[in-house]
């Protein structure tokens, strides 16, 4: 088993760190190896609209993008964390997410995705719901915990004494694994779902 980490912090040190080296711990102990990549304090443009990606199967703007995109196709995890802006997510992570979403053309069906959000106050469930999209509209399993998947701090390491959060965040590592694991198992025996052609429609008649 092997999880991909989004941190879409711009600290090194943050908060939304805390929260995942926190699901780390659970991951390493459970045997589930484990890469966090750091995405918010690099500079990524977004998408472009250009459709390029259809013809090269990854996106035009060569960049770390590029460089998840293997990464995510070996995983079978992915975890996206943010820090709370303006009730959202770190805009370099959103446009990560949605060049990587759409220019990664490998089945991501089953992958098991989980969002953590950080913030001093509120935001979160809304953050929370925007991140969780790019997993259904994937096919990908959410895995959920003993609350929703948020933690708590403003200043640098406050995220330490929310015990609750912190505990949040080591149950979502353990659901996420017996998912991973039982989504291992169930393919063995049943192989993939069987997916239906897809069929586009728009409002404009």
């Amino acid at each position: 088993m092997k999880v991909l980490l989004l941190n879409g912090s711009p600290r090194k040190n943050s908060n939304t760190g805390i929260a995942l080296d926190e699901m780390v711990k659970i991951f390493n102990e459970n045997g589930v190896e484990t890469e966090v990549v750091q995405i918010g304090n690099k500079n990524i443009r977004g998408c472009m609209a250009c459709g390029g990606c259809n013809k090269l199967g990854k996106c035009v703007i060569d960049d770390v993008v590029n460089e998840l995109a293997p990464k995510f196709e070996e995983a079978d995890g992915l975890v996206v964390a943010s820090p709370v802006y303006y009730a959202s997510a770190n805009a370099t992570l959103i446009a990560v997410l949605d060049r990587l979403f759409f220019s990664a053309k490998f089945n991501k069906t089953m992958k098991v995705g989980a969002s953590v959000v950080c913030a001093r106050r509120g935001g979160l469930s809304a953050t929370f719901d925007e991140l969780n999209k790019y997993f259904t509209i994937s096919g990908m399993p959410v895995a959920s915990s003993a609350y929703w998947n948020s933690i708590h701090g403003g200043a640098p390491g406050e995220a330490q004494q929310d015990a609750e959060g912190l505990h949040t965040m080591r149950q979502l590592a353990r659901n996420m694994t017996f998912l991973m694991k039982s989504i291992a198992l169930g393919k063995e025996k049943y192989g993939d779902p069987e997916v239906e052609p897809k069929q586009f429609t728009n409002f404009i008649r």
